[in-house]
């Protein structure tokens, strides 16, 4: 034990001691000068940049609340107008329409995380403002995106279990409930299959009482041709998970289950609520970035490009929103801090521009850290919980045309959003 704990003074110990105390002076500089003769400082008026500042605020607010609301305005409409269930992938109300919104917004998130927030994490730390050892000495950004990532299925994990054990009491009331219907059930067969018994061996006997005994020994008959019938057509979906027909399974006892990979409503929800940290946490630096500049020729691109950005994002998070079929109350929560959080980060950003430098060691460290988070977290919930959850279930697999048009969907959301990356 004195041999390890020797080496591990004399080598390990001293080793990170080391580093962090670079980390920890890369980021105590108190400011760092961008580089001279750029177009910013060329284009730099302060009394245009804040119009501009405010024209976005309204713009990029209006294109993310109408991005968001769309999806959810939609499943009250169906809502209402047929009482059909909430709109979701899993249910018939929903439709291939949905199905093919969700698969958009799935190719928006990818593209968000891999061409938007990584390449601005990868930037913020590479920056000349840092100092080569450690920042560019060792790759922080995906090493971070990683890091969220994994952690991102953790959260989801424990999220989804602890949600089910929450809910678990009125699903254990449900099973009760069930299975009272389901004892009741049985005990009817059992007594209309006794009575179909006496009815057969009076008939047999040729006792038969009443009218006509034949007419009675042949409704007997076709009483058990129908009981048994039913009992065939019972058997028949026992083994109905690998039918693409249909779209619930049955078990001897004749009683309908869902499929088995359908993901629960637990995760569901904590999959919308993964997804809106993700990219809120995006969101306030990139609001933070457009309201501390103060040239016009940056920031004229960015109201339209950050508009259509916001857009798309909130329609991904509304589908996922509505998908985890919140209350009322709740959904409008996520929906209204979605929208308020870049026009929010806007208006902060402008208000500490006079005094605030986006060039120090501290700010870039920081924004970049927040980035890499934000990649890793949008990454993973496209690719797990967006693609692989849709496109690798049954109802996928069954439907050729609805497969087809989910990935030309795919490919249009993440092209249309990796376009963005011109302007933003």
């Amino acid at each position: 034990m004195p041999f390890f704990e020797e080496m591990m003074e004399s080598s390990y110990v001293p080793y990170l001691r080391t580093h962090l105390q670079q980390i920890a002076a890369s980021v105590s500089t108190a400011s760092c000068a961008a580089p001279s003769g750029g177009e910013a400082e060329a284009c730099r008026d302060e009394a245009a940049a804040l119009g501009l500042k405010m024209v976005a605020v309204a713009a990029i607010l209006v294109a993310g609340a109408a991005g968001v609301a769309i999806p959810l305005l939609g499943r009250r409409w169906r809502g209402r107008r047929g009482g059909a269930a909430p709109l979701s992938s899993s249910s018939t109300g929903g439709g291939g329409l949905f199905v093919l919104a969700k698969a958009f917004a799935a190719g928006v998130i990818l593209a968000t995380g891999f061409v938007h927030v990584l390449p601005d994490a990868d930037e913020a730390l590479t920056d000349h403002c840092l100092p080569a050892v450690p920042w560019r000495k060792f790759p922080f950004p995906g090493f971070v995106a990683m890091l969220a990532a994994l952690g991102t299925l953790v959260v989801d994990f424990v999220g989804t279990h602890m949600y089910e054990r929450k809910h678990a009491t009125s699903k254990e009331d449900q099973a009760a409930a069930g299975a009272a219907a389901a004892d009741n059930a049985r005990a009817q067969e059992e007594i209309a299959a006794a009575l179909l018994e006496d009815g057969a061996l009076v008939a047999r006997g040729g006792g038969v009482e009443g009218r006509g005994g034949g007419g009675n020994k042949e409704d007997a008959m076709h009483i058990v041709g129908v009981h048994a019938h039913a009992a065939a057509h019972r058997h028949s979906h026992a083994h109905g998970h690998s039918s693409c027909h249909g779209g619930a399974s049955y078990d001897s006892h004749g009683h309908g289950h869902g499929h088995g990979e359908e993901p629960s409503q637990a995760r569901h929800a904590v999959v919308a609520q993964v997804l809106e940290l993700g990219i809120v946490s995006h969101s306030v630096i990139i609001g933070l970035s457009l309201g501390v500049s103060q040239s016009p020729c940056t920031i004229r691109p960015l109201v339209a490009a950050l508009s259509f950005h916001q857009f798309f994002e909130g329609f991904a998070l509304g589908g996922c929103i509505c998908e985890a079929q919140f209350k009322s109350f709740s959904a409008f929560l996520m929906a209204f801090f979605f929208a308020i959080t870049t026009p929010a980060g806007i208006t902060v950003g402008a208000g500490i521009a006079s005094f605030y430098n986006p060039n120090s060691p501290r700010a870039l460290v920081v924004e970049g850290i927040l980035n890499a988070m934000s990649a890793g977290i949008l990454i993973y919930m496209a690719l797990v919980d967006l693609i692989a959850a849709d496109f690798l279930s049954k109802r996928m697999s069954c439907n050729p045309r609805l497969q087809v048009g989910s990935y030309i969907a795919l490919f249009l959301g993440a092209m249309a959003m990796a376009s963005l990356a011109i302007w933003a």
